[in-house]
């Protein structure tokens, strides 16, 4: 298969296909808070090395696992030291691709700077180009950026979008489909107003794209059902996913059907309950119920 036979078919199975895509990305400051949940506390590791090595072993286990694949999962986001390993003798991109039929996606924030008027924006990526380059060669289909809405201020979270779309072309412009990521804090006081000002202000950037390549929304599912609908079949939207925000996987779920074509892109809601004491039966077991209540959310 050629490279452009190869994004063509990733494109139509993101766009069109039944199911969700998995959330595999966290990062330096969220791996201790992961991995305890994972039943690795931070005294069963020794500094960066080991705490990165026990995540990508959660990480590979989930990937070789028999319900992860096409059939329910459309794609999966990395981070990017996930994106530079290898599962079961391949290189991560290659093996989710060509074993799983899973599509590659890679997390290319440096994470979030202080709040200021109600959000946090990213921080600076002065490597990102570099970083687009690898990820091209790595053969990877598109990237994810997550900034945070926590309150319904109009120039804080127009700050945010303007970033996020700034940012996006940046990647539009290396051939890889962009995930923009504004997030809004379910616990925020204020988070339906916020959620309008974001609608409104996304609406405009989306009118104002150059070209034709398309763009995807990762959002935190409305407090009003349907809010994100317009963006379903805005035409450069390849698809419009959900990240669970802290919600429980059941609320999560709950609410992620209650918004038509909004699918999942859940990170700690696909890991509840999994540990790494689990027999590989238990935990195929406990990961398959968590693939299956996502993807019947999102479908």
């Amino acid at each position: 298969m050629t490279d452009a036979d190869r994004l063509t078919e990733q494109r139509r199975q993101i766009a069109e296909g039944q199911g969700f895509i998995a959330a595999l990305d966290q990062s330096g400051g969220s791996t201790p808070k992961a991995l305890r949940l994972y039943g690795v506390p931070e005294d069963a590791y020794s500094g960066e090395e080991e705490m990165f090595a026990e995540i990508h072993a959660m990480r590979a286990r989930i990937m070789q696992a028999p319900d992860f694949d096409s059939r329910k999962v459309l794609g999966a986001i990395l981070f990017e030291r996930t994106m530079n390993g290898e599962v079961g003798g391949k290189p991560v991109p290659g093996y989710l691709w060509q074993e799983r039929g899973v599509v590659p996606f890679l997390k290319v924030d440096k994470g979030l700077a202080e709040k200021a008027d109600g959000v946090q924006l990213m921080k600076p990526m002065p490597d990102l180009d570099a970083l687009l380059k690898t990820a091209v060669e790595k053969r990877i289909f598109g990237t994810k950026m997550r900034s945070v809405v926590q309150e319904a201020d109009a120039a804080g979270i127009e700050a945010v979008v303007d970033q996020q779309f700034e940012v996006a072309r940046q990647i539009m412009a290396h051939g890889l489909v962009p995930i923009v990521e504004p997030e809004v804090d379910i616990h925020s006081q204020t988070k339906p107003e916020a959620e309008a000002i974001l609608r409104d202000r996304i609406a405009a950037h989306l009118d104002a794209l150059p070209g034709e390549a398309p763009v995807m929304l990762k959002l935190t599912i409305p407090s009003q059902d349907d809010l994100y609908a317009p963006f379903m079949a805005h035409p450069r939207v390849l698809r419009v996913v959900a990240l669970s925000g802290g919600y429980s996987t059941e609320d999560a779920c709950a609410r992620l059907a209650r918004n038509t074509g909004m699918i999942a892109s859940f990170s700690r809601a696909l890991t509840e309950g999994l540990t790494k004491q689990m027999s590989d039966a238990e935990f195929e077991a406990a990961l398959g119920a968590n693939i299956d209540k996502i993807y019947r959310a999102s479908v």
